[in-house]
């Protein structure tokens, strides 16, 4: 009996002196998993209260310029008429309601899917033509061994992005207008002139070139940034591997600027409905709006020239709504991709 006795009073005692032990080392473990090392709200508002100052201005003028008018987007469900009154709120509030009449219009009008299809269409173009090339010139400007050749050639790329669309438009104009230069040179040996700047089946390709001579240098700084980081050890293992320039290029620079051009392409992708208000408004009469309408310039025409302001806050509306879906669907392929994106997962 004894020997029956003792085991068991020895694991009651064992198990209620160690169960206090456990409980409360599991309470710590619990705690400590919440909060490793991290300070409390309070604290971290303490700490960096003099950057939170410092940021109020700039997250005021977010809120005011582009939070704020968001709200104006109730015009798309009514009659909007400015002529109301003076202030604008209490035009919009004494406006008639219509409901989704306006967006029964958008997708009844043909004119409308006319410049969604041209949008498209310009946007997989420049998708295709202008995305890839200021990732070839930041590999081009990183091989250049000198410095004072890779800051020429920098300058020299930077230059074009702070000219006006309407500096750009008038040197296309001056090299590929009816009395361009390259209309003069044709002539002068014998062939017919050729105008470019109003021809409507090559206005895409013209838009284009047009992107790509502007902004395509200014592009390049982000790549840039990304390849400074790679450290040069790298490509020194790569060589001393028996990788030639090509394979350290394959397999050391293209991987480091992989997550670059993934969130560079869910932003590009985003912005799919926007491919330049002021650049296609400048040539949009020169062409015709069948060939030269988009959604920025359909917005326009039907809002400040038509005055059917809500006719064309719906149409707004509507493009809005699509870009914000482009941006998670191309967001979620990224992270399919193993990039991060915009957001984590």
């Amino acid at each position: 009996m004894s020997h029956s006795t003792v085991p068991r009073s020895r694991t009651e005692a064992d198990t209620t002196a160690e169960s206090p032990t456990t409980s409360d080392d599991a309470g710590g473990a619990r705690r400590r998993k919440k909060t490793p090392g991290q300070l409390s709200l309070r604290h971290r508002f303490g700490r960096d209260r003099v950057l939170l100052l410092m940021t109020l201005p700039a997250v005021a003028l977010v809120l005011l310029f582009n939070y704020v008018p968001i709200l104006g987007n109730v015009v798309a469900f009514q009659d909007y008429d400015p002529y109301i009154s003076d202030n604008g709120v209490v035009s919009i509030l004494n406006s008639p309601w219509v409901g989704l009449e306006n967006f029964q219009r958008i997708f009844e009008d043909s004119a409308f899917w006319q410049a969604v299809r041209n949008t498209l269409v310009l946007f997989f173009l420049q998708l295709v033509l202008f995305f890839p090339i200021p990732i070839l010139l930041a590999l081009l400007i990183n091989s250049v061994v000198r410095p004072r050749v890779r800051a020429f050639a920098q300058a020299v790329l930077y230059l074009p992005h702070f000219f006006s669309w309407v500096l750009v438009i008038a040197v296309f104009q001056q090299l590929l207008g009816g009395a361009g230069l390259l209309s003069q040179l044709l002539r002068a040996h014998g062939y017919d002139g050729l105008d470019v700047m109003t021809d409507p089946s090559t206005f895409k390709f013209l838009v284009t070139a047009e992107t790509v001579w502007k902004d395509a240098g200014w592009g390049i700084i982000v790549f840039l940034a990304a390849l400074s980081s790679v450290s040069p050890d790298l490509y020194e293992a790569a060589a001393m591997d028996g990788a030639g320039r090509w394979r350290r290029m394959w397999h050391v620079t293209l991987p480091a600027l992989r997550p670059v051009i993934a969130l560079l392409l869910v932003l590009r992708v985003g912005d799919a409905l926007t491919v330049g208000f002021e650049q296609i408004l400048l040539q949009r009469d020169a062409v015709g709006p069948g060939a030269a309408e988009v959604l920025d310039t359909f917005v326009w025409w039907n809002g400040v020239r038509n005055q059917d302001f809500g006719y064309a806050a719906a149409a707004g509306l509507v493009k809005g709504v699509i870009s914000i879906g482009l941006v998670l669907a191309a967001n979620k392929v990224a992270h399919l991709m193993g990039e991060q994106g915009v957001y984590k997962k």
